[in-house]
């Protein structure tokens, strides 16, 4: 009997007399392997499964035997195409035995790259380095037959510096190539998608001087001129998300080119954001009274200054990823000369603080989580930013930036693994640590799995097994090749989000 067979046969009675390794193994039952892109390039794999680099390999977890990965897909034409089949099992790399359990799941108890995930990145480093030859070495179990395979890999792209995404050669490869597929993958209408990907697009493609790149992003800056107005005239669903991707790209492209056209679509959305602030309950849809009971809001300043999903309050109300970005979007406005009431944005930063321990971490509601949290460093990190771009002199400020990229350079494992669209916490969380470089030091070094098992075969960056799928189906590639040529720009330093004098 095959080792695949076995582990099949294992994984019910393993995950009945070890719950805590059930914990390290999947989300809910068959989440996240189940799920599958409709459209794209992974529409053909049939399971959002861990991607190992430029191999072209999928694999996936398995819960009776820990420190092997279960070959679920191999993409034809890769390196590891009629090398590596469907069904064989990966018990090593790099003439190394895996050594350490796996950890998958979402929590701090598992968040990392501990186990065969990070000792397969390891040995995918090293054998594209030039010393090695772009040779990768495999141990699997085919069929109950142990074999030690070559996967021909190459050394295109080599070895990521020690000091990377600075001073990187590999880093800059890959930002040049992310730029020309997001390029390739914008839609006619100037748009990628959704919000995230809508707002980091065109951010990685203004850190270019290529004039294809610049038209691509002027393309997304007219998209969003085109689609947002002053009023709640054209509402559309989560339209907070989207009028806040507007106004960061809308005030990033005036402030590199200081075109004047754009001042007025920026007050469109200034005037916007203003309304859809909550600061009253007479604000609040009356439904949310009947579908979400424990979000009114009791207090009158309960909420109060934060943003939520819509103009509507729908759902939870006023949440800490979008009232980051809100008090993000009123500060670079300042910076582009539209007046913004102190008021207005302070009521913000007052909102963010509410939801802030004394360990820096931001809560998602406008409550405080406790002292040992630290997860889901998207809101901590749109905080952070948005407080190291306050307009206003005070020093608290920057003392709150500091506070917040303090707990993420302390706490860095759950860098790409948070709620909602993980890989957008990811770009805010990176946007803010590049105003305090050794924290940001610790974060790309704690993730460097990451970068470099996410870079697919033909260059692009995908979306890897997580908490939510808020980004994995036909844009399975586009937020994290977004987002990665964002975070490989930061060393440019030429956007204000990325420090920019």
């Amino acid at each position: 009997m095959s080792l695949h067979h076995r582990l099949r046969r294992l994984s019910l009675p393993m995950l009945l007399v070890s719950p805590a390794l059930a914990v390290q193994v999947d989300y809910n039952g068959s989440y996240p392997w189940s799920v599958s892109a409709n459209s794209g390039p992974d529409a053909v794999v049939g399971g959002w499964w861990y991607n190992l680099g430029i191999t072209g390999l999928r694999v996936e977890l398995i819960p009776s035997a820990p420190k092997h990965l279960l070959v679920q897909y191999v993409f034809p034409g890769s390196p590891a195409a009629g090398v590596v089949e469907v069904g064989d099992v990966l018990t090593g790399a790099g003439g190394l035995a895996f050594v350490e359990d796996h950890q998958d799941g979402y929590g701090p108890a598992v968040f990392g790259a501990r186990g065969p995930i990070g000792e397969f990145s390891v040995a995918l480093e090293v054998a594209q380095a030039q010393s090695s030859g772009g040779l990768l070495d495999v141990t699997l179990d085919r069929a109950g037959s142990v074999q030690e395979v070559v996967i021909p890999v190459g050394t295109v792209y080599g070895s990521f510096s020690a000091n990377y995404p600075f001073q990187c050669r590999k880093s800059a490869r890959i930002r040049a190539e992310l730029l020309d597929y997001l390029v390739a993958t914008q839609g006619a209408n100037g748009s990628w998608g959704v919000a995230p990907q809508n707002t980091f697009a065109p951010l990685a493609l203004l850190t270019s001087s290529d004039p294809a790149h610049i038209a691509a992003a002027r393309a997304n800056v007219q998209f969003h001129a085109d689609t947002t107005r002053g009023d709640f005239s054209e509402l559309q669903g989560l339209d907070n998300w989207r009028y806040m991707a507007a106004g960061i790209v809308l005030a990033e492209y005036y402030l590199l080119t200081g075109d004047a056209a754009i001042l007025p679509e920026l007050q469109e959305v200034h005037d916007y954001l203003v309304r859809a602030q909550y600061r009253d309950r007479s604000q609040v849809h009356p439904r949310v009274r009947q579908t979400h009971p424990g979000s009114y809001p009791n207090l009158p300043r309960e909420q109060h200054g934060g943003w939520g999903h819509n103009p509507g309050f729908e759902g939870y109300g006023p949440i800490a990823m979008t009232t980051g970005q809100g008090a993000l979007v009123l500060a670079l406005m300042e910076r582009c000369g539209i007046t913004v009431r102190r008021t207005r944005l302070d009521a913000a930063y007052r909102y963010l603080q509410r939801g802030t321990g004394t360990n820096g971490y931001l809560w998602y509601l406008d409550e405080v989580a406790n002292d040992n949290s630290w997860a889901d460093v998207g809101r901590t990190g749109a905080s952070a930013l948005a407080n190291f771009l306050s307009p206003y002199a005070d020093g608290s400020y920057l003392a709150d930036a500091l506070e917040h990229t303090a707990l993420m350079g302390l706490h860095p494992q759950s860098f790409p693994d948070t709620h909602g669209s993980p890989t957008m916490g990811m770009g805010y969380a990176a946007a803010a640590l590049a105003f305090d470089l050794p924290n940001l030091r610790q974060m790309m070094d704690a993730n460097r799995f990451w970068f470099a098992l996410s870079q697919c075969t033909d260059g692009s960056y995908y979306y890897q097994p997580n908490r939510d799928n808020a980004g994995f189906g036909s844009d399975s590639r586009i937020t994290a090749s977004a987002i990665t040529a964002f975070i490989f720009s930061i060393p440019l330093q030429n956007l204000a989000v990325t420090g920019r004098p």
